[in-house]
């Protein structure tokens, strides 16, 4: 990953933002040194990805981004179930994610040969969404750079969900689309279909850049 381009998007999102009257905060702490991300994988018991590996060693070990659009900011109907742009990426985060998801797992949709159960089930957390959601990779289909899929927990539209075919793209992408909320039905319009991740170029990406003056 480009991290100086990565830089340079947040900048440019924030400012975005910020020109709407939105209300923002943007935090990239410093890098992890080897010890913190090897400290967070005996804890989940497995190595991280490698992509979000690198992300924690070489750019930063905690990176949140929020922006709340004004109250009375129209959006058209395609777009309006958009109110925020948020995520954070950090160790901390990654445990929280996982434990959560496997709590869900092992609680709530244990059930393996349920269609709607087994999506929760071979994946690895790394970020909760606030409606009790969960951001995860699928280490079933690629151990090293897996794909980053959407795990609802109250039969959402964007259950299983790829967000993007590992964690680089996803992450470029989702910036592309001004760091849109991370609820589902804030990614769903960016997503032409449940394979297809979040799309930059798509109608409703090139919309919304247009429609808070985000300039990329």
């Amino acid at each position: 990953m480009d991290y100086q381009k990565i830089d340079r998007l947040l900048v440019k999102i924030k400012s975005a933002y910020d020109k709407i009257g939105a209300e923002t905060e943007l935090m990239v702490d410093a890098p992890a040194d080897i010890a913190e991300v090897e400290a967070i994988e005996n804890r989940l018991e497995r190595k991280l990805p490698l992509q979000i590996r690198n992300f924690f060693l070489q750019y930063s070990k905690k990176c949140r981004f929020s922006a709340y659009l004004p109250e009375d900011f129209e959006l058209p109907s395609e777009l309006d179930e958009i109110f925020c742009a948020e995520f954070l990426i950090s160790l901390e985060e990654f445990v929280d994610a996982e434990n959560l998801r496997k709590d869900y797992a092992e609680g709530c949709f244990f059930n393996e040969n349920d269609a709607y159960d087994a999506v929760w089930h071979h994946k690895l957390g790394f970020m909760r969404v606030p409606n009790g959601d969960v951001i995860a990779f699928d280490v079933n289909k690629n151990e090293t750079n897996p794909p980053v899929v959407y795990l609802s927990h109250d039969d959402g539209e964007g259950h299983g969900y790829i967000l993007g075919s590992d964690f680089d793209t996803y992450f470029e992408q989702l910036l592309l689309v001004g760091a849109c909320g991370n609820e589902d039905w804030q990614m769903i319009p960016f997503c032409p279909d449940a394979q297809s991740g979040i799309v930059s170029n798509c109608d409703n990406a090139k919309n919304y850049r247009r429609i808070i003056d985000l300039q990329i």
